[in-house]
């Protein structure tokens, strides 16, 4: 019996056969069904796509060992797939926790800034009035004893309402101020004139012509001026501070739209489900499905840049002409300078106040007649330096000047580069350097499209987000807004302006912070002087002019010709 030779024949054959094809002879054990290839093996084999997952620490309750068939699949590509459509689902949850988290985490620094200078700046501007109280109250304790402990409700109710304006309050600081002088005014003149019985309504006659007595000389102009224009600056820097701090805040809250989600998770998870845990996406392709997620972000940025120049505008007016340390440190001395000055023309102005409101009556015996000497027994001794108080906060306001205006530079464009920020190699693209190595939607491979630019009405093309061009995201259009009226704000205080009392009296100007200067701001000379008119005589009482003898009595055209002369006289001295 000859033996077999069927193997050896049908490897013959085979041989011949693949020759008669034009084909390299291929070893037998590779056409063989049950055997199959690596690069089979490795195409359909899921096992990296598992590891991944639970890296990432998801909780499927299947992930296939090989590849299915992806026709229930939404968002990624419905050939061969590692992916199930509850991976898919919860892909796309996923995809959009990532977003949330990355522009929280890049917006960060961002927040925390605006977080932690606007408390700096909030603690030192209040330590700052509450040193300036303590230092004025010690001194004149000190200096004018009990007379000044007498009438220390006048001081405090000066700090109090400074502070009730700075914290917010509705307060008009020139009128505030006004009413603190004459307040003044009236004490003054009290103590100076002892041996008179002064009533109620002796005063307030006295009150009304303190712009034109000058008793204190031209101290409460030029400290109206200064703490008017570096308490508007102080206060509406903070509010700025406020303002920036809670629109980064509620922009970096991202709400995703179905689109984005859908654009994000074929970009991020998508090459799982191709076998492909660890390529990442192409950079342009990122920056495409970034620029839509982030359209009305990128739609703030105009207005954030206005903000941003308004605030450093206004910073440098803190450290410069509008500096409020430099102002209120030395409010004691100048308001001592101004009673000291009154004290030194007393009877100049008590006999001016007598032509115009008469002659009080004597107390008598009742009384005390003292003089002038016995009321205020010392001049006033300024702080040396080494007496002057620490300053607030253990810092200065030319040291946070300088701080916040360093980061408020860098905050600038920020909403408009948040896509480049988050495109970055290693986070959630492959980098520049890997333009043939990357995921471009579909495979591995070059990404082609152009990069949109930004904000919402540019992603009309965008190849991977659709995006709704006709629908402003809501929340966005009113931080526009918020920084809108701030912007205003900020712009009127660089000018010594405060818009809640600017044309007050006009029936077409808006109120509250909704008001003031738009594109024309008055300049800075206008600024100046910020004092109010001069009060309307009543036609009950006469204007104290000089030298002049005034009748008990006087008659009713000598009344009106003397008002238009006190008038007059107050617009020449103003």
């Amino acid at each position: 019996m000859q033996p077999s030779i069927y193997p050896t024949e049908v490897f013959k054959r085979a041989s011949l056969t693949l020759e008669s094809a034009g084909r390299d002879w291929i070893p037998l054990h590779i056409l063989s069904p049950s055997l199959p290839s690596r690069a089979d093996v490795k195409a359909r084999n899921c096992s990296e796509v598992r590891e991944a997952c639970v890296a990432k620490g998801f909780s499927f309750t299947h992930v296939p060992l090989q590849e299915i068939s992806g026709e229930t699949l939404r968002v990624c590509p419905q050939g061969n797939t590692c992916c199930t459509q509850e991976m898919e689902d919860k892909f796309g949850q996923q995809s959009k926790q990532d977003l949330e988290n990355l522009v929280d985490e890049m917006s960060h620094l961002l927040r925390s800034t605006f977080v932690s200078r606007h408390k700096r700046f909030d603690e030192f501007f209040l330590e700052l009035l509450e040193n300036t109280e303590r230092s004025l109250n010690e001194m004149f304790v000190r200096t004018y004893g009990k007379p000044y402990m007498q009438n220390s409700e006048v001081f405090e109710n000066l700090f109090a309402e400074l502070k009730r304006y700075y914290t917010g309050g509705n307060v008009n600081l020139e009128e505030m101020l006004n009413d603190f002088w004459s307040r003044l005014l009236e004490r003054m003149f009290t103590l100076l004139n002892s041996q008179y019985v002064i009533t109620e309504d002796y005063l307030e006659c006295i009150s009304k012509y303190t712009d034109q007595l000058k008793p204190f000389g031209d101290v409460p102009k030029k400290l109206k001026s200064q703490v008017t224009r570096a308490f508007i600056a102080a206060r509406t820097f903070v509010q700025g501070l406020s303002v920036g701090r809670e629109v980064a805040q509620r922009v970096s809250k991202v709400s995703s739209t179905p689109a984005c989600i859908r654009a994000l998770t074929k970009m991020m998870y998508c090459p799982f489900c191709q076998g492909m845990p660890a390529v990442k996406a192409c950079k342009n392709y990122c920056l495409n499905v970034m620029k839509g997620c982030l359209a009305n972000q990128a739609d703030l940025d105009p207005e954030w840049n206005l903000y941003i120049d308004a605030m450093l505008l206004v910073a440098q007016r803190l450290e410069g002409p509008f500096n409020i340390e430099s102002v209120m440190e030395p409010i004691d001395v100048k308001i001592s300078e101004a009673i000291m000055n009154m004290q030194d023309n007393s009877a100049e102005v008590s006999y001016r106040v007598f032509q115009g409101c008469g002659q009080p009556k004597p107390a008598g015996m009742t009384r005390s007649t003292r003089g002038v000497s016995d009321v205020f027994n010392a001049r006033f001794r300024p702080y040396s330096p080494e007496e002057r108080p620490t300053t607030a906060a253990g810092t200065s306001l030319d040291r946070l000047v300088i701080d916040i205006k360093e980061k408020l530079k860098m905050s600038k464009k920020f909403w408009s580069n948040l896509p480049d920020v988050l495109c970055v190699e290693e986070r959630v693209t492959a980098g520049n350097t890997s333009d043939d190595d990357c995921w471009n939607g579909h495979t591995r491979g070059r990404y082609f499209p152009e990069v949109q630019k930004d904000g919402l009405t540019n992603q009309l093309n965008n190849p991977e987000v659709g995006v709704d061009i006709t629908r402003p995201d809501t929340l966005i259009r009113q931080q526009i807004m918020a920084l809108r009226v701030m912007t205003n704000k900020l712009r009127n205080a660089y000018n010594g302006n405060d818009i809640y009392f600017q044309d007050s009296s006009d029936e077409g100007s808006g109120s509250g912070s909704g008001s003031g200067c738009t594109d024309v701001c008055p300049t800075d000379a206008d600024a100046e002087d910020l004092t109010t008119e001069a009060p309307v005589v009543e036609a009950d009482r006469g204007g104290p002019v000089d030298g002049s003898e005034l009748p008990s009595a006087p008659p009713a055209a000598l009344l009106l010709t003397l008002a238009l002369s006190v008038l007059a006289l107050s617009r020449q001295w103003r």
